[in-house]
């Protein structure tokens, strides 16, 4: 665990955040030397932070047990040089133990995932958000996508809630954002912070930046970290030639690979696995119910990163080679 406050960390982040996948052996189990390997990679090659097990780590399909030990193992690669934020989900009971396991393993904080299956109202989410922030001394982020969409009201109330810190949006309803924005602005005025958590958040970046959303996560650090690292120093730049670069970097990259993305189901976890191993790194096949992409959306996928690397000019090896 970091000594300094999780806000204070994520506020203005040095590099892109870094969702790591999970790696997994030839007989299925965990392989925690692999993602050791990974972990290590992303943070030596410039990532801010560590969200561990979360969606790209296939959170849902980690058994108690694996999920703390990864949590653990990330903890222990990141060495306090960056915080490391693990995954919680399911309902409130399931998610408070994840909780605990992750402060036992010395994460810095939560990503608040959906809850499991229900589709539930405000005043029941907001309940299962605060007993989530109340269960651990751990700060938590609420990530808002699919079953889980907060109002404006909801979200003000979380950002008063002790224990919250910030807000991703999985979701994308930009409007429903700029509202929400506005409300904690003006009812719970402070430093609540707001993530974009689409699935290739860098896609919408210069929109969600445009309503003062600047932090988000970043699956292609994964498996292209020179070009995820050069999007995210171009994005952050704010400036004509930065914006030059961003633009850049989503015709002929980024668009291209959420266009490819979308050509399968779990795509957004099972495509980005394909590319760690492209690097060079065997971090195994995704588990059911997610399956593997087809050969030739990952021969697609690798002409598509040297297509990126091309726009930088460079051609170095992915991440965790």
């Amino acid at each position: 665990m970091t000594s300094a406050p999780l806000a204070s960390r994520l506020r203005v982040p040095s590099g892109p955040l870094f969702f790591p996948v999970t790696a997994y052996g030839p007989d299925g189990s965990v392989d925690l030397d692999a993602f050791r390997t990974h972990v290590r990679g992303g943070v030596e090659a410039g990532a801010a932070a560590v969200f561990a097990c979360c969606g790209t780590g296939e959170f849902h399909a980690l058994t108690p047990e694996e999920f703390q030990e990864c949590v653990a193992a990330a903890v222990e690669e990141a060495a306090g040089r960056v915080p490391v934020v693990a995954g919680a989900g399911y309902g409130t009971a399931l998610a408070v133990r994840y909780a605990r396991l992750a402060e036992e393993a010395g994460a810095d904080g939560l990503l608040a995932m959906p809850p499991y299956l229900v589709v539930a109202g405000q005043e029941g989410l907001l309940r299962h958000y605060t007993e989530l922030a109340a269960a651990t001394s751990l700060d938590v982020i609420v990530y808002q996508r699919d079953n889980a969409v907060l109002t404006p009201e909801t979200v003000v109330a979380l950002a008063r809630a002790e224990g919250v810190i910030g807000f991703k949006d999985g979701l994308g309803d930009m409007d429903l954002m700029q509202r929400t924005v506005s409300a904690v602005r003006a009812e719970a005025p402070g430093d609540f912070l707001y993530f974009n958590g689409l699935p290739t958040a860098e896609l919408t970046g210069l929109a969600y930046r445009g309503i003062g959303v600047r932090l988000y996560s970043s699956a292609v650090f994964c498996f292209a970290p020179d070009i995820a690292l050069a999007y995210h120093r171009a994005f952050n730049a704010g400036t004509p030639e930065g914006d030059a670069t961003v633009n850049r970097l989503l015709d002929g990259f980024y668009r291209p690979f959420v266009e490819l993305r979308a050509l399968g189901r779990g795509y957004a976890v099972s495509l980005v696995k394909a590319g760690v191993r492209l690097g060079g790194l065997d971090v195994g096949p995704v588990r059911p119910p997610l399956h593997e992409p087809a050969a030739e959306h990952v021969k697609r996928l690798a002409e598509l990163v040297e297509r990126g690397r091309g726009l930088l000019g460079t051609t170095h090896p992915g991440a965790g080679a």
